[in-house]
């Protein structure tokens, strides 16, 4: 999916370094521990990824917001107001990874002669596996201690609007706050088991908001995979998800021609603007993993190969990322333009 230029520049993220974007100088990413993924082995971009039981619990206990010293340490420190804990996750197996592991290439994500729309991997779905994915990645969740409890409770989740993201969000997160609704009127409560369940006071969690944003959508063009169904349509099939903020009903972002890799990497990069001035502090992403390469990659160099590792390859289905991103507050009262086809208007200079 990156090109050769992409694919040469040094990936070095390191758990006791801010990790931060070349020629950004406006925010940081601080690897939050290991990643809980189902999957550790390479996989080509679209092939499915077999399960594994290997897991690691990212940040237990949450101490892990500051990193302390001058730059010639190895440290750096922030201030606890402008840091976010955000945890990225890929979608779960879908029909187009079982389709591209089964003829070992992507060819068969191309729409031919025909429509793209009228190809059946259009917008694909998941696979029974890829929603058993999702069930399995919330209960770990329900089990991870995390904000002084003994589950991983978030203030929101963000979902890119294609169909196998929104599934396996409604998988993990399901069924979301209605929109509207303040937390303190939601009916959610502590997962079932839970210590917090077996008490009144502790036993009330609102459930998060479900919004759904195009910044965080997958590297579109080309493969009919990454296009998307009209809006109308979708939302049908996710009540209580927010789509409120979308600008578009129909996909005017897909085109036979790819995305660039310098449009992609920026595109990531004003999704970063966005969640740096949202008003929450422990937000989940569900995404892609070309997206998500497109973002890390700009992030760390010269750093310990394990986090070089762990934070820049490429993601396994329904893996769990977890990074601090940390503000550096220089870009925190630009104005920031909406996203169109034609480039996402970033404040930000790509080197």
């Amino acid at each position: 999916e990156l090109s050769r230029s992409l694919k040469s520049r040094p990936f070095a993220p390191d758990m006791a370094t801010v990790i931060g974007a070349a020629g950004s100088g406006a925010i940081a990413l601080v690897l939050a521990g290991a990643s809980r993924h189902l999957q550790r082995r390479r996989c080509p971009p679209y092939a499915a990824c077999s399960t594994s039981h290997s897991t690691s619990h990212a940040m237990i206990g949450d101490n892990f917001e500051f990193k302390l010293g001058p730059p010639e340490s190895g440290f750096s420190i922030f201030l606890a107001e402008r840091t976010k804990k955000i945890h990225f996750i890929r979608h779960a197996e879908g029909y187009h990874n079982v389709a591209t592991k089964e003829t070992g290439s992507n060819e068969c994500l191309k729409h031919g002669d025909r429509p793209a729309q009228e190809h059946e991997l259009w917008d694909a779905r998941l696979t029974p596996k890829g929603i058993q994915q999702g069930v399995e990645l919330r209960k770990y969740l329900a089990t991870r201690p995390s904000g002084g409890r003994s589950f991983t409770a978030f203030d929101l989740v963000v979902v890119s609007p294609l169909t196998r993201t929104l599934q396996t969000a409604d998988a993990i997160f399901g069924p979301p706050r209605v929109p509207g609704v303040p937390a303190f009127l939601d009916q959610g409560q502590a997962p079932e088991g839970s210590p917090e369940c077996e008490y009144v006071l502790t036993r009330a969690v609102p459930r998060p908001r479900i919004l759904v944003r195009e910044e965080c959508r997958e590297r579109w063009g080309s493969y009919v995979c990454d296009g998307r169904r009209p809006i109308r349509d979708i939302m049908k099939e996710f009540p209580g998800f927010d789509f409120s903020e979308l600008e578009y009903d129909e996909d005017c972002f897909y085109s036979d021609e790819r995305e660039s890799d310098e449009h992609c990497c920026e595109r990531a990069l004003h999704f970063l603007e966005w969640l740096n001035k949202r008003p929450e502090k422990c937000i989940a992403v569900v995404t892609h993993s070309s997206f998500l390469r497109h973002l890390f990659q700009q992030f760390g160099k010269d750093h310990c190969p394990d986090d070089q590792d762990t934070l820049q390859r490429l993601a396994g289905n329904c893996e769990l990322r977890s990074v601090v991103l940390c503000s550096h507050g220089t870009k925190d009262r630009k104005e920031r333009k909406p996203m169109t086809p034609q480039g996402p208007a970033s404040t930000f200079m790509l080197p």
